[in-house]
């Protein structure tokens, strides 16, 4: 039995609990950090790499590829050509893999790696866990050998791994999941995307800036859970810009003849030198064997939590995307910060009615609150305004008056409910909208606030006059 976590007679153990945390990405890393401040002892067990998905294969490394690529299109075409002249840019996608990866190992050292190695009150074991019963776990080391681990209370942050689709002839493909495109050092002439998830759209766009001749199998349309003008708007993005979006398509087929995807559709054929599958994400719960302790899924096997971050069984709790929560990174961390709270003694909740979300195309995408389907089911009658980006300054001085900002209130109040926007750089513009959101502001109220000229965020501020006037009919920075 592990030190760290033998069982003790309560009373005797109340002033140090002893802690088990399964993985070490956000969720994981946030929960470790905070008990410890709290005076918990912590063994923290992960089987692979240590950092999870975010720094080493999601959030970090693909924001990276992200940006080269943005770098590589403006090269090639912007607003700017008649005066700046553009360039056929070499990709030496080498040595823009060697880049990312200096700075995702960096990152994980610095984040990660260093700060749990600094820490005494941190026990880190590398192998698998799995549930003996409701207060132990069986580590399956990587070194060889069983551990057993004993707690009083335990974390489940395992995150999640790309879903697969049962699409016929699939699995003997050598298809790329995200985790494949991103530590690919050759850029494909021909890319077939299956998916409109978020991750597909940004790789998508990112491979096509970086050379690919890019086509999207859309099983709906693209963003189809959001506002509808929002995918409308990504879609003619992507067309400028040659990507093929095949909406309501399907694959039924795939094979690999000759160095060769052939994806057989219901509008005939399409043929592409690699495939990217990305069609979300599915927890990291298969091989726990959460019945031995009664943990609860469900049929995605995403971990069933309430908003303290229990599970259906005692001292067991959850966080990150192996959950039904939301899967972005700063959900997990901000749960697992509160699921530490709680296992130590306090009390907290997560409150996610004010969640930003991006998406990092261009473009970008970025949301909180309520859109108006939303709220229409929620039964709450709405008053919405939707302002073009021809009509605020930044982007006019951009050149690049692509997307919009809507904002839906509550008719009754004219309290602000939500915001969609879709503009360059619209993620630097919603934590604003959370904010106002947050703290319960009317539209008016907004629209009365100082915002700075010539940012991309006093959008917020014009969308707001236009529930009483008419912005084409005010001065530059009219107040």
């Amino acid at each position: 039995m592990h030190p760290c976590c033998a069982t003790t007679p309560h009373s005797a153990q109340e002033h140090t609990p002893r802690l088990a945390i399964i993985g070490s990405g956000g969720a994981a890393m946030a929960a470790a950090l905070k008990a410890v401040e709290r005076g918990a002892r912590v063994t923290l067990i992960e089987r692979g790499t240590i950092g999870g998905t975010c720094v080493n294969v999601g959030c970090v490394p693909s924001k990276i590829m992200l940006r080269a690529a943005h770098i590589a299109y403006l090269r090639r075409e912007s607003p700017f050509d008649g005066g700046v002249s553009a360039t056929t840019p070499v990709i030496d996608r080498a040595s823009l893999l060697a880049q990312q990866q200096a700075r995702v190992d960096e990152l994980r050292h610095a984040k990660y790696e260093g700060i749990l190695d600094g820490n005494p009150a941190i026990t880190v074991l590398h192998g698998a866990a799995r549930f003996q019963d409701g207060r132990t776990l069986v580590v399956s080391l990587n070194e060889g050998g069983e551990r057993t681990v004993a707690f009083d209370r335990c974390l489940i942050a395992t995150g999640a791994s790309p879903a697969v689709p049962p699409i016929p002839g699939l699995k003997e493909t050598p298809y790329w999941t995200s985790t494949e495109a991103l530590m690919s050092d050759a850029i494909p002439p021909r890319l077939a995307v299956i998916g409109s998830s978020v991750v597909a759209l940004e790789l998508a766009q990112a491979f096509a800036r970086l050379g690919s001749k890019v086509t999207i199998l859309a099983r709906s349309t693209l963003l189809f859970r959001e506002d509808p003008a929002i995918g409308e708007a990504i879609t003619n993005a992507f067309r400028a810009e040659g990507i093929e979006v095949l909406e309501h398509t399907q694959a039924n087929q795939v094979a690999h003849t000759n160095g060769e995807f052939v994806l057989t559709t219901g509008h005939g054929e399409l043929r592409a030198d690699q495939l990217l599958v990305a069609t979300g994400r599915t927890p990291n719960t298969r091989d726990l064997d959460l019945e031995a302790a009664g943990v609860a899924t469900n049929t995605q096997g995403a971990i069933a939590v309430d908003s303290h971050l229990r599970t259906s069984a005692q001292d067991i709790y959850a966080a990150g995307d192996c959950t039904d929560l939301p899967q972005f990174v700063y959900v997990a961390a901000a749960a697992g910060t509160r699921a530490a709270i709680n296992m130590t003694g306090g009390e907290a909740t997560l409150d996610l009615t004010a969640m930003p979300a991006v998406v990092f195309t261009d473009p970008q995408v970025a949301t909180v609150g309520l859109n108006e389907q939303e709220a229409h089911r929620a039964g709450i009658e709405t008053d919405s305004r939707t302002l073009t980006l021809d009509n605020v300054p930044r982007a006019l001085t951009n050149f690049d008056t692509r997307g919009f900002i809507k904002l839906v209130t509550d008719a009754g109040s004219g309290r602000l409910i939500g915001v969609q926007a879709v503009a360059p750089e619209a993620g630097e513009l919603i934590q604003t909208a959370a904010l106002a959101i947050r703290n319960r502001m009317t539209v008016q109220e907004l629209a009365d606030q100082l915002f700075p000229y010539l940012t991309m965020v006093e959008g917020l501020k014009l969308a707001a006059q236009t529930f009483s006037k008419d912005v084409k009919q005010l001065s530059c920075c009219a107040g």
